[in-house]
């Protein structure tokens, strides 16, 4: 029976680790609002500028693997609280940089706030039973609103004082936060794997063809909107002709459902289960991108009275609404994914959310170059779209072949007779 004290520090971990999230989160993604002064000022191409908003990325992905490992060694406070300090320099240092090279060496330093994703993901989750982990993990998740977060407070700031201040302001915002969740989070010996588990037997997670099936659907649910967060606000910029401070805006109509309702996904996946809930979640995000694929179209048309012209495209209302729609999806599917994790891997969750969660940052750093070089050799802006459509397209036939078709005649979801790859 767990006593009424008990429940009161699970749930002040899960609020003290989702607001140091949030936070963290913020700071992960300040390049997508200072990217743009600073790519009019280098005078940088597509392709540079995809570089530059994911050099954080980067970083913040390849440091979730061994923070998970040291999470499940150590206890997720410790590693939280020394992560967060070890990033306030850099993040006050990007203020200086004149050069592209220095944002992008500072960028990778301040990355690794990206990686306190595995750290709370896997602290939370051990405060709480099974049937209550998933809606845990989904308060803990919609930190990923972080991304919104940012989106409307720096646009303010570059306006008003330019994009200088905000690094500064968010080096004191980490600081003030790294105080905070240490007075309020607390730590309980019992959930830590200690010096019994040897790296080795963490790692043999990675033999699991099932951990590399998650880590597919996360790249498209965290790392898609990882990489769309980044793109927006300057694809409303080039696409629409908004100024920053409105295109930032109506970017954050994506970024703050696709983080904040991470909560819902978390309970509807306690209810409902991780397969049900993550095959919708992509055929939404596929119907949404093939819509968000098409680009603008004038179409010419040889009548009896001259020639006619029509044009097709979405403006931008509909083509916000539909972001919305993806951004709702994206957020429950992070958490479904998640609710497999701690379905089937509960004694190692920390090492096997960090091989996803590093699946996931990878996409969130390699799609915004790729969005960056697919509009340099086509000229088409929404050949980002045309892109997540066809990763979706992946997932759906991966979870068709391996999840769907092995179901029973009853919906539930069978076993399987043989195990992938084995």
């Amino acid at each position: 029976m767990v006593s009424a004290e008990q429940k009161r520090k699970a749930w002040s971990v899960v609020i003290a680790s989702t607001f140091a999230f949030t936070m963290c989160f913020m700071v992960w993604m300040m390049f997508a609002v200072i990217g743009i002064p600073i790519k009019k000022n280098l005078d940088l191409n597509e392709t540079q500028f995809g570089l530059l908003v994911a050099m954080p990325v980067l970083t913040g992905s390849l440091i979730r693997l061994p923070l998970g490992m040291l999470t499940d060694k150590f206890g997720g406070r410790i590693v939280f609280a020394v992560l967060m300090a070890v990033v306030i320099v850099p993040i006050y240092l990007m203020s200086h940089a004149t050069e592209y090279w220095h944002f992008l060496v500072t960028g990778l330093f301040v990355g690794l706030a990206g990686g306190s994703f595995t750290v709370g993901i896997s602290y939370c989750a051990r405060w709480f039973p099974k049937s209550q982990q998933g809606t845990a993990m989904g308060i803990f998740g919609a930190g990923n609103s972080g991304s919104a977060v940012t989106k409307i407070v720096a646009p303010s700031l570059v306006l008003a004082y330019g994009w200088q201040f905000v690094p500064q302001v968010y080096a004191a915002i980490m600081l003030g936060t790294l105080i905070l969740f240490w007075l309020f989070s607390y730590d309980d010996p019992s959930h830590n794997a200690g010096k019994s588990v040897s790296v080795k037997e963490q790692l043999q997670a990675l033999k699991d063809p099932k951990v590399w099936k998650y880590s597919q659907y996360y790249s498209i649910v965290f790392g898609g909107y990882v990489a769309l967060s980044l793109w927006m606000t300057k694809y409303y910029v080039s696409e629409y002709g908004f100024d920053i401070k409105d295109a930032a805006f109506l970017a954050a109509c994506f970024s703050l459902p696709g983080g904040v309702l991470r909560a819902l996904g978390g309970w509807m996946s306690d209810k409902w289960g991780a397969h049900s809930v993550t095959w919708w979640v992509l055929w939404v995000s596929w119907i949404c991108l093939f819509i968000l694929s098409y680009p603008q179209t004038s179409l010419t048309i040889q009548t009896v009275t001259g020639p006619q012209t029509f044009h097709m495209g979405l403006n931008v209302w509909v083509f916000t609404a539909i972001m919305f729609v993806m951004g709702v999806a994206w957020a429950v599917g992070k958490a479904s994914v998640f609710k497999y994790l701690s379905n089937d891997y509960p004694s190692n969750i920390g090492v096997v959310s960090g091989v996803v969660g590093l699946a996931g940052g990878l996409g969130g750093f390699l799609l915004p170059i790729m969005f960056g070089a697919l509009v340099d050799i086509t000229g088409i802006r929404t050949s980002c779209f045309m892109l997540m459509y066809g990763v979706v397209w992946v997932s759906l036939i991966w979870m068709y072949w391996t999840e769907v078709r092995r179901a029973d005649p009853t919906g539930q979801q069978g076993k399987t007779l043989h195990v992938l790859a084995k």
